[in-house]
């Protein structure tokens, strides 16, 4: 059981809920003002009518909130359809039932009943700011894909919304793009040598990577800070350098143009992940695990493979995703050392802008995010594993 007391909700007055829930009235008055061609006309719009609701809110009894958080939601619906149809009715009922809960929130200070008393004003209101600020910067960081993926769904072969996409008319979507980059020879062939050549660094990378990093954890290696700064400067130096430099030192050896030379620099470019992975998950590993073993007969290789590999196995796999999504999306590299016959999908996608602009990009585009998330997830479920085999987080 946790000892931690928790605040009670205590209705506050209404000098201090009428002037915030304005405030924010505001604030998503600018959004609505916008669209409709006159920003300082939504901001005095929407203060003033949260404002009102604020003040009638708390003025009534806590018995009617439900009533009222439904109506609110009901005019704000009616409010957004009338004024940008169905996809600004699915907006009114997005922005109603905030309102209606933030209202509340804010009037019986229900915001303080998740932390614990002893908090001063001030070190209540960093607590929400700093939680807005990361809010803000993760919206910053994911509405182009939130406009990339609807779009890949539209009939034309626009790059912007139709009217019948905004109206969510059926016959303003469809899958042809899908349809394109599953059966275009071009993109399949792109996507074949991307499967080929990601998979293949992505091997050497978990390889030399791991050995490094083992390698590097020892306290007996001279010169570990600087060896560690070379092996990590492909994440440091331009992209544009270290593709030039690769251009040239393959050219020498003649793989400019060849599968293996494609591979190796992804290689290069993915090593420095799973170091930096590896070397986190040895950090917290038990090396009199290792002298046992020692002690016990088993010789290095199968200690390695027994003792230690089995508990650093989810940095290792972490860090091999990594270096898989990192071959899988790089482009300038693959147009320094790679070829017409070994384009992968980004280089694909870059043509598809430079030259035909094909709708297609924004399908490919949703599928490789599709992916991302899939390994990220893994790579998070990886970690959790990882802090529980070392006994930094809770089973």
């Amino acid at each position: 059981m946790s000892n931690v007391i928790l605040t009670p909700a205590v209705k506050k007055p209404l000098s201090l809920t009428v002037p915030v829930v304005a405030a924010a009235g505001a604030f998503a008055g600018i959004f609505i003002g916008a669209a409709n061609g006159s920003v300082l006309l939504g901001i005095v719009l929407g203060a003033l009518i949260m404002a009102g609701f604020a003040y009638v809110a708390m003025a009534l009894s806590k018995d009617l909130e439900k009533p009222l958080r439904w109506g609110i939601l009901a005019v704000f619906a009616v409010l957004g359809f009338v004024g940008g149809g169905v996809s600004g009715g699915l907006v009114g009922l997005l922005f109603g039932w905030f309102f209606g809960w933030f209202t509340y929130w804010i009037g019986y200070g229900r915001y303080r009943v998740s932390l614990v008393p002893y908090l001063t004003p001030n070190q209540v209101l960093w607590h929400y700011t700093f939680r807005v600020i990361c809010g803000a910067i993760f919206v910053f960081l994911i509405t182009p894909i939130l406009v990339v993926m609807p779009l890949s769904f539209n009939a034309q072969d626009f790059f912007t919304f139709t009217p019948e996409m905004l109206r969510f008319d059926p016959a303003g979507y469809s899958l042809k793009h899908y349809r394109d980059f599953f059966t275009n020879p071009e993109w399949t062939s792109a996507v074949k040598n991307s499967l080929i050549i990601a998979p293949l660094a992505t091997i050497i990378s978990v390889s030399l990577g791991t050995l490094a990093a083992i390698g590097l954890s020892q306290s007996h290696v001279p010169g570990k800070r600087a060896i560690m700064a070379i092996l990590i400067s492909p994440m440091i130096v331009p992209l544009i350098i270290s593709a030039t430099g690769m251009y040239f030192f393959y050219s020498k050896i003649n793989i400019v143009g060849t599968l293996w030379g494609v591979v190796l620099a992804h290689a290069v470019l993915g090593i420095p992940f799973v170091i930096i992975t590896v070397t986190a998950t040895l950090v917290g590993f038990d090396r009199s695990l290792v002298r046992a073993a020692a002690n016990m007969g088993a010789n290095p290789v199968t200690t390695f493979f027994r003792v230690q590999m089995p508990l650093i196995l989810p940095g290792v796999i972490s860090g091999g995703l990594f270096a898989f999504i990192t071959s899988f999306d790089e482009v300038v590299v693959v147009l320094f050392i790679g070829s017409a016959e070994l384009q992968t999908l980004p280089w694909q996608m870059f043509t598809g802008l430079r030259e035909q602009l094909s709708p297609t990009i924004l399908a490919a585009a949703t599928v490789l995010v599709a992916i991302s998330i899939v390994l990220l997830a893994t790579v998070e479920m990886l970690r959790r594993r990882s802090e529980r085999l070392r006994g930094l987080s809770p089973s």
